[in-house]
């Protein structure tokens, strides 16, 4: 985790660890969804580890390591083949690499403003959120930012001594801050970029042409701030942008859209999912469940949405809800949500569906006012047959 001061303190890159509390033991009144009403945006019964309650078994979030930072972080990632490898993206343009084996669980008495990066990423002036590792080719790993490029690095071209490495290669076919990056989970030569210029391109690292995608398209009517591509089907790729639409009728609220995209095709948006009612900030697909991805909205609610669910049909009460692949809202945080990621388990990590019991769909999320939350999408989404009901709530 990133702190974010705004100067007022010390910025760290802080690693914490969480306690989650064994799920097989709830009560049959733990997961009531009879009785009383709860929040009316949030659909199924999530559970909030040390929230609001509902959850009597004990949970924390403690921190085991902080590492001092200099100015505040915009984004940090840990290297998918090395978790302890981890990039912070910074409001210099630079990008800074800890490897936390290399530094104390508590800065040294008199070193807590003292910032050491053990390699510094160079060749951008402007800072950015977009920061993305490469999960097939290790140590690659992108840059978006606010000066229109996109970079990438190889951290494997690391000396000693020499901590600051320059760019492999810059990209230059937006023309407007670059909002976000993105691998692709398949082809270690592939990824996406968006901008403020309404911009989704995709772009092959092997060809020579750095100003010049191998496609593009004007994918939203506004700034597009985040895009995701799928790590289980190749050609599929999510936007979220500060564009709207109105459901239905004049008098809806209007509501902010995520696009599904095939990139055997951009010509045409396969669909438009419509439920937030601010810009969509941050977009990340499930890793254990391919239909499945999660999007958070300066609206300060977290979606999760299923696109196998896409045109299912619904009663009107249901449809007042949202749409039919909006299958759970997390409504608990208070201020914008400025990222959030999934529990990194499932079938990609090796475990079996057995050995899982819902710590698939946990995810955690924080927001600008500094609030980590931890806590898992409702079991009536997931649990499936799983889910037994008890005769007398029948009628």
């Amino acid at each position: 985790m990133g702190t974010h001061t705004s100067g007022a303190q010390q910025d760290y890159l802080q690693i914490a660890q969480i306690q989650i509390p064994h799920q097989s033991s709830r009560g049959a009144d733990d997961g009531d969804e009879g009785g009383d009403e709860e929040d009316e945006d949030e659909r199924g019964d999530g559970m909030e580890l040390g929230g609001y309650g509902r959850n009597p078994h004990p949970s924390r979030i403690q921190i085991i390591q902080r590492i001092p930072h200099k100015d505040e972080i915009n984004r940090a990632r840990y290297m998918p083949q090395n978790p302890d490898l981890i990039a912070t993206k910074t409001t210099s343009g630079s990008i800074y690499i800890f490897d936390r084996t290399k530094h104390a669980s508590e800065p040294p008495m008199g070193k807590e403003t003292v910032c050491k990066p053990d390699m510094e990423l160079v060749g951008q002036s402007k800072e950015g959120f977009g920061l993305d590792w490469n999960p097939v080719n290790a140590g690659h790993i992108l840059g978006a930012s606010e000066d229109m490029t996109i970079c990438e690095w190889d951290v494997n071209m690391y000396q000693k001594g020499h901590p600051a490495i320059e760019p492999l290669n810059t990209y230059r076919g937006h023309n407007a801050v670059v909002g976000d990056i993105s691998w692709n989970a398949y082809r270690e030569n592939v990824f996406a970029s968006v901008g403020d210029d309404k911009q989704l391109m995709i772009w092959d690292t092997r060809h020579q042409d750095r100003a010049r995608p191998m496609q593009k398209v004007q994918a939203h009517e506004k700034e597009i701030l985040c895009v995701s591509f799928s790590p289980s089907t190749e050609t599929l790729l999510v936007t979220g942008s500060s564009d709207h639409s109105r459901r239905k009728s004049d008098a809806s609220p209007a509501t902010k859209t995520i696009a599904l995209w095939d990139t055997r095709n951009l010509s045409t948006k396969l669909h438009s999912f419509e439920a937030h009612t601010d810009e969509v900030l941050q977009l990340t697909w499930s890793p254990s469940h391919e239909t499945i991805f999660a999007s958070a909205s300066a609206d300060r609610r977290i979606n999760i949405w299923d696109i196998s669910a896409i045109g299912l049909e619904q009663t009107p009460d249901d449809a007042e809800d949202g749409p039919p692949e909006l299958v759970f809202v997390h409504g608990g945080h208070t201020n914008r949500p400025s990222d959030l990621c999934w529990a990194p388990v499932g079938h990609k990590n090796g475990a079996g569906k057995g050995e899982l019991d819902g710590m698939d769909w946990f995810v955690a999320s924080c927001a600008e006012d500094n609030v980590v939350q931890v806590w898992r999408v409702g079991e009536s989404v997931w649990a499936g047959e799983r889910k037994t009901v008890d005769m007398e709530d029948l009628e």
